[in-house]
């Protein structure tokens, strides 16, 4: 998918560029498949604000996702291509020949018209869901499975792909777009090549209105606010701050605070950060 430069007409499209949605054959979604979409605003069900700086933005409605891809063995042609916004990729809507019609990530390349089935014994073509188990060493993958049945749940953002490297027992090794390698289970069912609609990593926002229009407000600087608003406030004249980042309540930015798990690690061979085993 190609992008769509602006001419420098006035500052918010100087640098600005947006995809041209050349993927797209349809611009309004099934209805069967749509579903309301509520705004929190950031707060939880006391009305606290738990997520700052979040707030409007354009109205939509979700898009249901078939992440399981579990009717096997019913094939299902590509009806149309569709922008959605609730993610960055873009999705497919299929036509299965028994008359259901459901929504797919669209993968790249797989295009209106296509035909693609899902089951263990299914072509090796995109598009195509099948067991890790069957899946030719070197070929890539996503909407990857982390329990079998439970749906793909890695690997679903535009341009991404895993690689099958490695089979041994029951167990299958992937490259994670992360450079991260991870081993999930042979029947894990993964879909077929690389998620379409990469040239969304291309895209610069241009002015601050587009970012309100996907429900981000704007974000102050601590060092900018007084003392009584935020530790780094306050000085004379434009002061740095004189210490390190943190939160208006004093917490430090930057500090690791996820407790990681022993189950979680156990599959990991490789972690993203350092090229380190994690067993």
């Amino acid at each position: 998918m190609s992008t769509k430069k602006f001419k420098p007409v006035t500052p918010g499209t100087r640098f600005r560029l947006v995809s041209q949605y050349d993927e797209v054959t349809r611009e309004e979604p099934e209805k069967g498949l749509l579903e309301p979409l509520s705004k929190s605003g950031g707060r939880n069900h006391h009305g606290h604000i738990t997520s700052r700086r979040r707030g409007g933005g354009a109205h939509r409605k979700y898009r249901r996702i078939d992440f399981r891809r579990d009717k096997f063995g019913v094939p299902g042609r590509v009806a149309e291509v569709e922008y959605d916004p609730n993610r960055s990729a873009n999705i497919a809507l299929i036509h299965y020949d028994d008359g259901e019609k459901r929504y797919i990530l669209h993968p790249r390349g797989l295009r209106k018209g296509d035909v693609v089935v899902s089951g263990p014994g299914s072509d090796i073509r995109t598009g195509n869901t099948v067991t890790l188990g069957e899946v030719p060493l070197g070929t890539m993958v996503h909407n990857i499975e982390l329990k079998p049945g439970k749906g793909g749940q890695i690997v679903r953002s535009a341009g991404n792909g895993a690689q099958v490297v490695a089979k041994e027992g029951s167990m299958v090794t992937l490259r994670l777009p992360s450079t991260e390698v991870r081993l999930v289970r042979r029947e894990c069912m993964a879909t077929i090549g690389e998620v379409g609609n990469a040239d969304h990593e291309l895209q610069v926002i241009g002015k601050a209105g587009a970012m309100r229009w996907r429900g981000r407000r704007p974000k102050v600087r601590g060092v900018a606010m007084n003392p009584v608003d935020h530790p780094l406030g306050g000085g004379e004249g434009k002061s740095s701050g004189g210490r390190p980042p943190c939160s208006p309540w004093g917490k430090p930015e930057g500090v690791k605070t996820r407790k990681r798990k022993k189950q979680s690690n156990q599959y990991i061979v490789r972690g993203r950060r350092r090229g380190k085993a994690t067993r």
